[in-house]
């Protein structure tokens, strides 16, 4: 997942940012509404955070700028102003959240994770598919992890919706050729084991938490493991 925050407090931003990078999560961190405001027009985020209390560009204008450049994306505000009436400003620039200083790590991240799964699945959410930080959007025929996209080929791509859809089921070579080639497995190739290579290569190689697993003498399933 890949976030954007804003935060004068280099104490603070530092602390935020190493907490979510423990999770898993990719963090660009802006000091101050200009730098916020480079990194928003050069990139994309999965949810941004942004301080009220910013120089140059105050988090509320931010807020409404990116609100009105992107209707999708999640904006959580933080503030030190709890007051009704502060929290209701925040929502009337665009942010669908608000957490007030000092908060605990761990309630951000739950307020993370409840209103980017929210925004995702406005559309279409039968079309998107989420196995841990791995996301698949079966429409676009893109895959995500933390954030950050992957090419696939078409037979790669096809390959990974068949295990996703198993949802941890094991499946077999013969049920993955039939899936994928639409054809009859042949015992003489070994044309699935070199395309889960292929995919181990791209979704786990730089992840300590691999995903796809074999099961020996079965096949392969799709999985997030403890």
């Amino acid at each position: 997942m890949k976030l954007l925050l804003a935060e004068d407090e280099p104490k603070v931003a530092n602390a935020v940012k190493a907490g979510l990078e423990e999770q898993g999560m990719e963090v660009t961190v802006a000091f101050d509404g200009k730098m916020a405001e480079k990194y928003f027009d050069r990139d994309s985020f999965d949810c941004i955070i942004l301080d009220i209390n910013l120089p140059y560009t105050n988090g509320l204008d931010l807020c409404k700028q990116f609100r009105n450049r992107n209707k999708k994306v999640p904006i959580i505000l933080l503030t030190a102003l709890g007051e009704l009436e502060d929290k209701m400003e925040g929502f009337s620039a665009g942010a669908d959240d608000y957490l007030v200083k000092p908060f605990h790590l761990q309630e951000l991240l739950a307020r993370i994770h409840v209103i980017v799964k929210r925004s995702s699945g406005v559309d279409q959410p039968q079309n998107m598919m989420e196995v841990g930080d791995l996301v698949l959007d079966l429409d676009a025929k893109s895959v995500k992890r933390a954030g950050k996209l992957i090419k696939l080929t078409q037979k790669e791509f096809l390959l990974l919706e068949a295990l996703a859809k198993a949802r941890g089921r094991v499946l077999s070579k013969a049920d993955l050729a039939e899936k994928v080639w639409a054809l009859d497995f042949d015992t003489g190739t070994n044309t699935v084991e070199v395309y889960i290579n292929f995919l181990r290569n791209k979704i786990d190689k730089l992840h300590p938490t691999k995903l796809i697993h074999t099961r020996t003498g079965f096949g392969y399933y799709l999985k997030e493991e403890s």
